[in-house]
């Protein structure tokens, strides 16, 4: 009962939090929307969303929470995930590293000596990923759906327009594709895969969904609301590590160092920052800076790690004690 209440305490606090820095960051005006893929420059920049989730499902929620965006490369994560369900880690990692590049997420680039994409959280690394889905493009966006509606609870929508916008100018992922498959890391259906990445990265979801999704690899892979093991304790760890040193594409070691939470961003403007044991908080806000990160999302994790201990390597986290 101490433990319940203390927990009950715990998150009705973090929910004060939210509420404060959602009032203190709004106002900031620095950053605009992804441009390089059109459909995504005509969100309301504006828009700002702070999400929080317990283990135990409890939410605190502030701002446009509901507001559907694609989830762009926050989906690198999960698709990790399932890989490593799927085929396990060797597998895995014959085709994809885990070391951080330092370089922009979409370079044009490998692992020579191992003739591997540098990790999954790039364009490379991520592209090899989705062609381990295995099936017919049909089989394999139905596979890739049926994934995210364990996490979310519903049936993805995919949001048609940004689909098609990715696919009409995604000729730099072509580059690194055919690269790809040059070293014979991926399978000869180079537009079929392509297409089924491109329709992962156009995944609506909310600032809500994002912190739910979070909970789940905190919670060692169970969701805090069905109860359901999305993936195992070890596939969750493994995606926290990476979340950890490749999440915040070449901005990565700067975060683990100042921020030091567990997190993936994508372009459409949502960052989801993991804290293992505890729960999982979700950024959205449009508003990217020149590494493709949201600039408020950015602000307010660096306070959540300055102000009130979070990040992973503070020796006394008391969100974390019982």
């Amino acid at each position: 009962m101490v433990e319940d209440d203390e927990r009950q305490r715990r998150i009705e606090w973090l929910g004060q939090v939210c509420i404060g820095l959602h009032e203190q960051f709004g106002p900031l005006t620095e950053g605009a929307p992804a441009a390089y893929i059109p459909e995504l420059s005509n969100v309301d920049p504006d828009l700002f969303a702070i999400a929080a989730v317990a283990l135990d499902g409890q939410e605190q929620l502030t701002g446009d929470h509901d507001h559907l965006f694609t989830i762009q490369s926050i989906s690198k994560l999960l698709l990790y995930g399932l890989a490593l369900e799927t085929h396990g880690r060797e597998a895995v990692l014959e085709r994809v590293g885990v070391a951080p590049t330092g370089d922009l997420f979409n370079a044009i680039e490998l692992d020579e000596e191992r003739h591997r994409a540098p990790n999954p959280m790039v364009n490379a690394g991520a592209i090899a990923i989705t062609d381990m889905v295995g099936g017919s493009r049909e089989e394999r966006i139905e596979g890739i759906a049926a994934m995210f509606e364990r996490y979310l609870g519903r049936r993805p929508e995919i949001d048609d327009a940004v689909w098609k916008s990715e696919r009409a100018t995604g000729n730099h992922n072509r580059a690194i594709a055919y690269l790809l498959l040059s070293h014979g890391i991926i399978e000869d259906r180079v537009e079929e895969t392509l297409d089924v990445y491109f329709a992962q990265c156009s995944v609506l979801v909310s600032a809500r969904d994002l912190a739910m999704i979070g909970a789940t690899i905190a919670n060692s892979g169970v969701h805090p609301v069905s109860g359901e093991q999305i993936v195992s304790p070890r596939v969750a760890r493994d995606m926290l590590t990476v979340a950890l040193t490749c999440g915040m594409y070449d901005y990565a070691g700067e975060w683990a160092y100042t921020v030091g939470i567990p997190a993936k961003s994508g372009v459409g403007g949502g960052i989801v920052g993991i804290i293992p044991g505890a729960g999982a908080v979700a950024v959205f806000s449009p508003r990217l800076d020149e590494h493709g990160n949201s600039v408020r999302g950015l602000r307010v994790f660096e306070a959540l790690s300055e102000e009130f201990d979070m990040h992973l390597f503070d020796f006394d986290r008391p969100w974390t004690r019982a």
